[in-house]
């Protein structure tokens, strides 16, 4: 399982630097081009707008994961151990039904979009939205992979550069 986890998060962390630097590419491309030639690109906005979505939806579980999201601690930090477990395993099934349903509404916009197109790329914006359904299935599969350490101990998983496991609390200065 630490085998899965591990190539799981390297391939979501280098699909999203991949997607990066396609924006940096494509917008650097569009400035160089403006200024030097006096004529724009007529798709790299709408590609950087798009490609920022994407980025958005299947970055927020590396995020999730490292206990990036903002949080609220007080009524946490002021029950008893058994409450807290209690209350961060209510929190992690609200999530994932959340994270559930918002694939489920995903899916259907998605599916709304096929036949239109996107203005400059002419493609069909199921592309686009997909990523809604996507980037919540990934927040399901990242927050299945830390739920066991959050609910006990309320910390969280971190990969660090050599992608050995390292684990955060909520104290951490780093985390």
């Amino acid at each position: 399982m630490k085998r899965f986890e591990r190539i799981f998060v390297a391939l979501n962390a280098w699909a999203l630097i991949a997607m990066l630097s396609t924006m940096t590419l494509v917008i650097g491309a569009n400035i160089t081009s403006r200024y030097l030639f006096g004529q724009s690109v007529p798709w790299a906005d709408e590609m950087a707008r798009y490609v920022m979505i994407w980025l958005t939806f299947t970055g927020a579980g590396l995020i999730l994961r490292g206990g990036g999201h903002v949080a609220i601690t007080r009524l946490q930090d002021a029950l008893p151990e058994p409450g807290q477990q209690i209350l961060r395993a209510a929190i992690v099934l609200g999530l994932l039904v959340f994270f559930g349903f918002m694939v489920h509404v995903g899916l259907q916009y998605a599916q709304r979009m096929q036949f239109q197109l996107t203005p400059a790329l002419r493609i069909p914006f199921v592309y686009v939205y997909a990523a809604m359904p996507i980037g919540f299935g990934l927040l399901i599969v990242h927050l299945l992979l830390i739920a066991r350490g959050f609910i006990t101990a309320g910390s969280y998983k971190r990969f660090d550069a050599a992608g050995a496991e390292t684990g955060t609390s909520p104290d951490s200065p780093y985390g």
